[in-house]
């Protein structure tokens, strides 16, 4: 026979602490909060501020986008390839790039907010999301902005808030009893 654990009265965090779902919410129940550890609260904001701050950087290199037309053109010797050429291709990465930082921050906030509820396997997601920004950043960037940087390293501190010690009780890891 199974040895069956009385989680009568327990909370849902104390219950995910112990590897078991929260308890059901019954139609027309609203479903309890869980409260995060500070660290944990900040990060959401700062994965939140990052997407901002991603998504202004992009807007700015937008708005100054015929200088970065004019650097291409300027470091262009091929003679097939025009002045034309190069701005409208430079004009649909710059166009992806920014597409791609709002697509970035809608997934760091989604998982920022499951993250933020425990989700153990949300704050994995965030460890590697950052990471292939990255390699994308600097594989198809034609100009790294200041914001982009600082962007970045907001990712970088509520990541390292993710991981403290004090926080990780709050992501248990969950018992594989078959």
């Amino acid at each position: 026979m199974e040895d069956k654990e009385d989680l009568t009265g327990l909370t849902d965090d104390e219950r995910r602490k112990l590897g078991r779902s929260p308890d059901p919410v019954l139609p027309g129940e609203r479903a309890p909060k869980a409260a995060p550890p500070r660290p944990v609260a900040v990060s959401f904001w700062l994965w939140l501020a990052g997407g901002v701050v991603l998504i202004l950087g992009y807007v700015q290199l937008m708005a100054g986008k015929s200088a970065v037309i004019d650097r291409y053109v300027k470091g262009t010797t091929d003679p097939k390839i025009t002045p034309q050429m190069i701005a409208d291709g430079v004009t649909a990465m710059l166009w992806f790039l920014l597409a791609g930082s709002v697509v970035f921050t809608l997934l760091f906030l989604l998982f920022a907010y499951k993250a933020r509820e425990g989700t153990r396997s949300a704050r994995t997601v965030l460890t590697v999301l950052p990471i292939v920004m990255v390699l994308l950043i600097f594989t198809f960037a034609p100009v790294l902005t200041y914001l982009t940087l600082v962007a970045v390293l907001l990712f970088v501190i509520a990541l390292v808030l993710l991981y403290l010690p004090s926080v990780s009780g709050y992501f248990p890891k969950v018992g594989k009893k078959l």
